[in-house]
Formats: C-alpha cells, structure tokens, sequence
C-alpha cells in the first residue's frame, strides 16, 4: 500500500496500518522523513536525532548530522542532548508529585519555602511560577545584562543572589504572561527545601528510574561526564562552526539531558499515568488562567494547541547550541521528539513536517503559510548635537544586577562602552561597544540580540541622574549615576 493510499484509510485505523504496509511503502515514508532533515544530514554537519511515537512504540528514530564534529561521531537515536526549556515540564511533575504527598500546595506562597525572594506586596504561588504568571524578571537576561556569558559557570546562589536583589515585579502576579525561567528556577529549589533532595535526586528517584529512563538526568555540574553526549555548535562562517554548550549549573527552568529512546518512555506516561496517576495528568495539563479570567495556552511545563485540526501537547527548548522539541498529538497516540545540536536547526518545525508524513490524512488541509511575526519596526533615530550627547555620558550603577554601565561618546555615538561589578572589575559581555540610538529627548535604543531600550531622567537643574532599563523580559530595572 503506498503513502497515497494510506491517506485515504479509514481516520481510526491509520497509523496502526504502519506496520502492515509493504516494506517498500514503508521505506517510501522514511525517505520523506529523511528529506526534512537532509540538509543537517550532509557530511561535517551537527545534526539532529529523530524519535517518531505511536501506541507505546517507535514507528522511526534515526540520527542525522555529528554528534562531534572533533570525533566524527554520528549522531544516532542513543546520543544524549540537553533539552533545555523542554525540561520544565519535569521540574513541574516534581512539584506536583510533592503536592500528592501533602507537602506543599501550589497555591502555597514562594516565600513560604524562599524567604531571599523579596515581598513585592501581592503574593507570589508556586502556580504562578509554572505559569510564567509571576511577574518575576527572567534571570538569564539579568544575567545576560550584568555581563555573564552562557560559558561562565554559575550556580544556584549566582541565580538567587541576582533575583533576590531585584526591587520590583515586571507585572503584578497573575495579572499578565511573560515567559521567566527565573520561576522554574525557583521551583528547584522549592524541590530541594522541601524533599530534601536536589532535583536531579528526586526526578532520578520519582520519575526517571521508575519509567526505565536511564540515561536522562538533570545535568548541575559542568564537570560531570555525560555518556554518549552531543555537543552542541553554532554556525560560525563559511562551512564552519564554532562549540556552544553551556557551563550553568542551576537546574528547573532546563538541564535536563536525554535521548529521543528515553523521552518516549516520559511520553508514554501521559498515556499509561503510571507516574502520578490520572488526577495528576489532568493537573500539570491545565491551562493557565489570568486574574482577568482570560484562559493562556500554557500549562505549567507544557502548550496546548491545535495544528490543522488536531489538538496538540509540546514545549521546546533552546540553550546554548542545543535546540529540542517534544511535540504530542493525544488524541492519536502520537509523538515526535526532535533534539538537535546545531542553533540554527529548528526542530518545532522539523518536527511538524515529520507529523505531517504520518498525520497529512488526519489533518485538515493547510491553511496559507503562516507569515513570521513581524518585527515592531525601530522607531526613527534622532540626532543630537556633540554637547547634548555629552550628557548622557558617564557611569550608571545598578544595585539590583550588581554592575556598572560606562557609556562613552565614540564616533559621534553613545556607546555601551564597559560593564563593571561594583569593585571596578570589567565583566567579559557581548553587549560593551554597542551603540545607543537616540529615538527620542532622553530615550535610546540599543539592538541587541534582545533589544534594550534606555529611559533617561533629569534632576530639576536638567542634570542626567540615570535611566530605567526594558530588556524583553526583564523590565525597569534602575541604573543611577555614579560619577558626580
């Protein structure tokens, strides 16, 4: 039965007809599947592993690309990726299989477990937190802003000294939606304070170990050896490419490393409910509500959605040169897990291409090609004379990231100059050397890979004071001159 034909069989008995097809039919499928990852699969390229999920069973999982480009290592359904963000949904079954046991509610108060998080006023829930709902700034861009590189090793105090300090919220809690990794974060350790156990302990005990998932942990230390790892690259010129894995140390918002062979056994237990049971499936499922009563398609660790009429269940991941997608279709028994290597790969849409192979005869016809979100365009540049240039030069301090701003006047443009600590030391960042467009009397922009826009304030006498900061998911951080 050719691909063709298997399009018009019956919608219920589809994909079970898989396995019955001529082996040439079936071939003729894993040559499309291929084809959607062709361009990883070529000689010296990080790739990608495929795991494609059907009733508890592998219907494909193949490697495409170098797992090492220094070894010449394939990359093959065993090698071991770091999911990143995909990862969250684990830390959320952590949470929950402890609210089973009566030891925390999610409801509960963060400050209840870490009173180093500051009282903002309203209460901050373990459920915001899953939620992206707790109006928490995002770490990893209050690091990325205090002029820490991904290849520095930081830990768990460098993650909680940082939001301990921040004097405000981006939002007030449940009130709006901002994606913040510093909430899963903090839910690690929510897991260590009240379980005891670090969260690689506890989900190797609780979730892992149970489910056969051998060779997937949550990786916090950057010396451990990881058997079978890819390492992770970002394309750097013609045909090159250049190692991007990270050395963080803190675990919850990612970390977790694994192989498309193991997350099938996790998928599966979405069906089976042998970890958690039932009431727990409904629970880490649920969509976020806001105080407003709007209903979020996030659902503490996971998307719910709808691809061509079928309803869906993923999340991704992105961190350093790693890029995963864990993407479910329930109603039909069937998953695909994409993990890559190289940043540029993109496995979300990889891995709805796959789909598409398997799920076109169950799918509604495809609507136009989405278009890419527009960017908001950049406002127009102003210019501003040498003399009022001038003024915004200086030092600006920030007791929240724990920095110094040195902006300088270089080519007839004011420029991030130097990030500092506080004793004076230069931190090494991608920001300094960046120039600041002037958009508007005391307003700049900087575009960054997340761009950054300045808000200057005067004194009564027109003297520069500082600046309020908004950087994508960390908004109004304070900066206050500190040379005069």
């Amino acid at each position: 039965m050719h691909p063709r034909i298997l399009q018009r069989a019956s919608r219920t008995a589809l994909l079970s007809l898989f396995f019955l097809l001529p082996a040439a039919a079936q071939q003729d499928v894993r040559t499309e599947v291929d084809a959607v990852f062709a361009d990883v699969a070529r000689p010296g390229s990080p790739g990608c592993a495929l795991g494609v999920y059907q009733d508890a069973k592998i219907l494909y999982a193949k490697g495409y690309g170098l797992a090492s480009i220094e070894l010449n290592a394939p990359i093959t359904p065993q090698s071991v990726f770091d999911i990143g963000s995909t990862s969250k949904q684990f830390t959320v079954a952590s949470i929950l299989l402890l609210e089973r046991r009566g030891q925390l509610s999610i409801h509960d108060d963060i400050r209840k477990f870490i009173p180093e998080v500051p009282a903002y006023g309203p209460k901050i829930t373990l459920l915001h937190l899953m939620n992206h709902t707790s109006g928490l700034r995002d770490y990893l861009t209050l690091f990325q802003l205090a002029g820490i590189n991904t290849d520095s090793v930081t830990t768990d105090q460098d993650a909680l000294g940082v939001i301990s300090r921040q004097k405000a919220l981006n939002f007030a809690p449940g009130s709006d939606y901002l994606y913040s990794n510093s909430g899963f974060f903090l839910l690690s350790l929510v897991v260590k304070r009240v379980s005891g156990k670090t969260l690689r302990e506890f989900a190797a005990e609780n979730i892992f170990q149970p489910l056969g998932m051998m060779h997937t942990a949550y990786r916090e230390d950057h010396t451990a050896l990881v058997p079978n790892r890819a390492l992770a690259y970002d394309p750097a010129g013609k045909e090159g490419y250049k190692l991007d894995v990270s050395y963080f140390e803190q675990t919850g918002d990612g970390a977790v490393h694994t192989s498309v062979e193991d997350l099938l056994k996790w998928d599966e237990n979405f069906y089976t409910a042998q970890i958690g049971g039932q009431e727990f499936l409904a629970e880490i499922q649920t969509q976020a509500v806001l105080n407003s009563g709007k209903t979020l398609p996030y659902a503490k660790g996971l998307v719910i959605g709808v691809y061509r009429g079928l309803r869906t269940v993923s999340h991704a991941g992105s961190w350093g040169g790693y890029r995963a997608q864990l993407l479910r279709f329930p109603d039909r028994h069937f998953s695909v897990a994409c993990l890559c290597n190289l940043a540029t790969a993109n496995p979300d849409k990889r891995a709805l291409q796959v789909a598409e192979v398997y799920l076109r005869g169950l799918m509604k016809a495809a609507e136009k090609e989405p278009q890419e979100e527009a960017k908001e365009p950049l406002k127009p540049e102003i210019t501003l004379s040498a003399q009022e240039l001038d003024a915004y030069a200086g030092d600006y301090a920030s007791a929240e990231l724990g920095v110094l701003y040195r902006l300088a006047v270089v080519q007839n443009k004011a420029r991030l100059q130097e990030i500092l600590d506080l004793a004076g030391i230069p931190r090494t960042a991608p920001l300094p050397g960046a120039a600041l467009r002037a958009v508007a009397p005391g307003e700049f922009e900087m575009n960054a890979e997340a761009p950054l826009a300045f808000h200057f304030s005067r004194s009564a006498a027109g003297a520069v004071t500082g600046f309020t900061l908004d950087a994508g998911r960390t908004k109004g951080m304070t900066f206050l001159r500190n040379d005069r």
